[in-house]
C-alpha cells in the first residue's frame, strides 16, 4: 500500500493554488469534493515563492493550502519545489546554470535547469527541504513527499568535469585501469593525469550528424551517462535523506517518465520508497507499449505497486497533435494503470493554468471554471468508483512466470554503437516481444539483469548487446535448472565498458547458446530476407520475412529451427535452440515479422504450460492482481465497440457495477470489468 494513512486509492493530482487568488481556492475545494478527489500534489514549482531571498522563507500561503486541504477532508503529496530554482539564485550563483552538450551556458529559465553537480544548488535545495520537512512533519494532511520533478538534465560544465574525474577515480582506482577500460590507445587517447579528462560533449568526443547522435568513444560516453544518472540521483538523495531523517514514516518518491533514456531507473529505484511515474501517451499510442511501461515501473522495485503520479484527464499540450481523449478513454487508461499495479490515479493538472506553456494542457477544472463539463463528469465518475473500491485491491500483486530483461546501460551501449545500422533501436525490439505476450494476455515482469530469475519459467533478453560481469553465469544457472532463455541478434558482443569480448560472438553467451556468430549483415530499409521453417514446430511453418540485421551463425551444439531464405548465407541458421542442462536457450538471429514472434512466443509458452489468463477478442486486455487468496481479474475493452467475452461458468462479482456475472457477457466499448474471485 502506498500509504496506510489513507486506506484508499490516492485520487487527485498536481494543484497550483499559487497561480490563483485565494478567492478561487474555496471554489477549488468544492469542486475537488464533487470530483471525489482525496489527494493534491502541491508546491511542485514554488521555490521562488517559498524563498524570495536567500535564507528568508515564507510559508504563509502553503500553510493555508495545507490546512484547507485537511479541513475539507483531503490530503497533500507535498513537493519539495526544487525542480526550478528562483531567478535570484541563478543570478547570484551562476555556476548553478548548466552547460549544454554544444558547450553553451544556459540562462535562467525553463525548469530542471540546473547543474546536478553544483554544490550551491545542492546546498540551497537541501536547506529548503529541511525547512519544509521541519515545518510540516506533523501536519495531518501530509501523506507523501514528492522530490523535485522529472529529473534528467545532462550538464558539461566545469563542476561536472571535476566531479566526473572524482567519479572515475572511485570507479577505476587508477589511470592505468581507466586507460585499459576506455581502450585509449585507440586514436592516441591515453591520459596521464586525471585533469586531462574532459566530459564527452560535442566539443570533444560526441557528434551530431543530423541523422544520428553518436560518439567516437563509446566507453567514455557510457560512463558519462552513468555519471550523469548518478549525479541527478545524488541531488534526489540529498533531499530524500533529510526528509527521512525528519519524517521517517512518510513515503518519498519522485516522478519518473517510463522509458526515459538519460537516467538508469533501476539504479534510482533502490532509493525510492515507492515508484511513481508520468504517463502521457498520444491518441495514436499502441496499448501494449503503454502496458509495457506500467510493467517496467512496477518491475523497478521487484513487483511492488507503483503510483500513477501524472496523466492528463483530457488533451496534452506538448505533442505535435494534442487530440482530446475520447469519452471513456481517460477512465479506461486509468484502470489499465491499476490493472498493471498502480495504487494511485492522479492527474496533471487539477485546475487549468491561465498562462504560459501549460495553459492548453487538460485539467479536471477547465478554463470554464465549473463542473458542467464532460471531463469533470468523467473524473467525478471515476473518483466515485475508486472510492467504492476502498482498499480492496491496494497492495495486491501480479504473478508472472515470464520476464523480459530491460537494461538502461545496454540501451545506451546499443545505440552508441558505431554501426551496424542507424535503425538499430533498443526499446522497439523490447516492445515487439512484450507485445506478443500482451496480445496473448500472459503477464510479464520487466526486470533488470540483477533480478532473481528462479521464479520465472521464461526469460527474454532482446538485444542483450552488453553482458555485465556475472550475468552469463546467472543465465546459465537459470537454464540448467529448467528455464527457457531467449535472446536475439546483436547480443553478447561487449562487456560493461563496450569492449568486444574476444574469441567470437556472442562472447560470454556462446556456451549457453551453443552457437558462433561469424558476421552480421545490416540490411537497408527496403531490403528483406526470410526465415524458412522446413520442419514445423508449434504453429510455425513455411516462410517469414525478416530484416534489419542478419547474424551469420554456425552451430556449436545448438540445433537450427529455421534458416535464411536468400543471399550468400541462404540455408544458414536463423533460429536456433540449445539444450543446456534441464532447459533451453534460443537465439533469434534476425528481426522477424510480428507473425513469427507471435507464434514463437506461443510455442515457448506451450512448452512451459503457460496459458493466457482468458481467451478474448482482439484489443481486449486481461490482467490479474492477487491479494491473499483473492484474484482480481481486469478486463479492458480497448475497442470502440462492444464485444462478447466468455467468463466461464463460475459466477464472479464485478466490482464496478456490483453485479454478478458468468458465461458469455457483453463488455461495452471502452468498458472495464474488475472480477473478484
Amino acid at each position: 500500500m502506498v500509504n496506510p494513512k489513507l486506506p484508499a486509492f490516492f485520487y487527485g493530482g498536481d494543484y497550483n493554488p499559487e497561480q490563483w487568488p485565494e478567492a478561487i481556492w474555496q471554489e477549488d475545494m468544492r469542486l475537488f469534493k464533487l470530483a471525489n478527489i482525496n489527494v493534491a500534489t502541491v508546491a511542485v514549482f514554488s521555490w521562488a515563492l517559498l524563498e524570495p531571498s536567500e535564507g528568508q522563507y515564507d510559508f504563509t500561503w502553503l500553510d493555508k493550502v495545507m490546512d484547507m486541504l485537511y479541513e475539507k477532508g483531503m490530503y497533500a503529496c507535498l513537493a519539495t519545489s526544487t525542480a526550478a530554482q528562483p531567478a535570484w539564485m541563478s543570478k547570484k550563483y551562476p555556476g548553478i546554470l548548466p552547460v549544454t552538450i554544444d558547450g553553451q551556458k544556459r540562462k535562467h529559465g525553463r525548469r530542471v535547469n540546473f547543474c546536478p553537480n553544483s554544490l550551491d544548488y545542492r546546498r540551497a535545495s537541501q536547506a529548503l527541504v529541511r525547512q519544509l520537512a521541519l515545518r510540516y512533519k506533523d501536519h495531518p494532511a501530509l501523506v507523501a513527499w514528492h522530490v523535485g520533478n522529472e529529473y534528467g538534465t545532462y550538464c558539461y560544465c566545469e563542476n561536472c568535469a571535476k566531479a566526473f574525474r572524482q567519479w572515475l577515480k572511485e570507479r577505476y582506482g587508477s589511470l592505468e585501469e581507466l586507460n585499459k577500460r576506455w581502450y585509449t590507445n585507440f586514436w592516441g587517447h591515453t591520459v596521464y593525469d586525471w585533469e586531462e579528462i574532459v566530459p564527452p560533449s560535442h566539443l570533444s568526443e560526441t557528434f551530431s550528424r543530423g541523422y544520428m547522435e553518436g560518439t567516437y568513444f563509446q566507453g567514455i560516453a557510457i560512463d558519462y551517462n552513468r555519471f550523469m544518472s548518478d549525479s541527478s540521483l545524488a541531488c534526489y538523495k540529498g533531499e530524500y535523506d533529510i526528509i527521512k531523517e525528519v519524517t521517517p514514516d512518510i513515503p518519498v518518491t519522485t516522478n519518473l517518465m517510463g522509458t526515459f533514456k538519460p537516467l538508469d531507473y533501476f539504479s534510482w529505484a533502490k532509493h525510492m520508497d515507492v515508484i511513481s511515474w508520468d504517463n502521457y501517451p498520444s491518441n495514436k499510442a499502441v496499448m501494449s507499449n503503454i502496458a509495457m511501461r506500467h510493467d517496467l515501473m512496477r518491475g523497478l522495485k521487484g513487483g511492488q505497486p507503483f503510483m500513477l503520479m501524472e496523466q492528463t484527464p483530457n488533451q496534452q499540450n506538448w505533442q505535435p497533435y494534442n487530440g482530446l481523449k475520447r469519452p471513456g478513454v481517460m477512465r479506461l487508461w486509468s484502470y489499465q494503470a491499476v490493472a498493471h499495479g498502480a495504487d494511485t490515479v492522479m492527474f496533471f493538472q487539477l485546475r487549468q493554468s491561465r498562462g504560459a506553456c501549460e495553459k492548453y494542457h487538460g485539467a479536471v477544472i477547465s478554463h470554464a471554471g465549473h463542473e458542467n463539463t464532460r471531463v469533470f463528469r468523467e473524473v467525478s465518475q471515476l473518483g466515485e468508483e475508486l472510492k467504492k473500491l476502498g482498499d480492496k485491491i491496494l497492495d495486491s500483486r501480479i504473478n508472472a512466470r515470464v520476464a523480459i530483461i530491460f537494461d538502461w546501460e545496454n540501451w545506451w551501449a546499443t545505440e552508441y554503437s558505431s554501426g551496424p545500422s542507424i535503425d538499430l533501436k533498443y526499446v522497439p525490439q523490447v516492445e515487439k516481444y512484450y507485445k506478443a505476450f500482451y496480445d496473448m494476455n500472459i503477464p510479464v515482469d520487466m526486470i533488470n539483469e540483477d533480478a532473481d530469475l528462479s521464479k520465472y519459467d521464461i526469460v527474454i533478453a532482446p538485444l542483450m548487446y552488453m553482458v555485465k560481469p556475472g550475468v552469463n553465469g546467472r543465465l546459465e544457472d537459470f537454464v540448467k535448472n529448467g528455464g527457457t532463455f531467449v535472446t536475439t541478434f546483436f547480443s553478447g558482443l561487449v562487456d560493461e565498458n563496450d569492449l568486444v569480448v574476444m574469441g567470437g560472438y556472442p562472447g560470454q553467451l556462446r556456451q549457453l547458446l551453443g552457437i558462433w556468430v561469424e558476421e552480421t549483415d545490416a540490411l537497408f530499409p527496403d531490403m528483406k530476407n526470410s526465415i524458412i521453417i522446413s520442419k514445423p514446430f508449434g504453429n510455425l511453418h513455411g516462410q517469414y520475412q525478416c530484416g534489419l540485421l542478419c547474424d551469420i551463425v554456425h552451430l556449436e551444439g545448438a540445433q537450427a529451427l529455421g534458416a535464411y531464405g536468400s543471399d550468400f548465407y541462404a540455408g544458414m541458421p536463423a533460429i536456433t535452440v540449445n539444450d543446456f542442462g534441464g532447459g533451453k536457450a534460443y537465439y533469434v538471429a534476425s528481426d522477424p515479422e510480428d507473425a513469427f514472434i507471435k507464434e514463437f512466443v506461443r510455442y515457448i509458452c506451450d512448452q512451459k504450460s503457460i496459458k493466457p489468463i482468458m481467451d478474448v477478442p482482439d484489443n481486449v486486455e486481461v490482467t490479474q492482481r492477487i491479494k491473499d487468496n483473492t484474484v482480481f481479474t481486469f478486463i479492458l475493452n480497448h475497442n470502440e465497440h462492444a464485444v462478447m467475452v466468455e467468463l466461464g461458468p463460475q459466477v464472479q462479482h464485478e466490482l464496478l457495477s456490483d453485479k454478478y456475472l458468468s458465461g458469455a457477457t457483453v463488455i461495452p466499448a471502452r468498458g472495464v470489468f474488475i472480477l473478484e474471485s
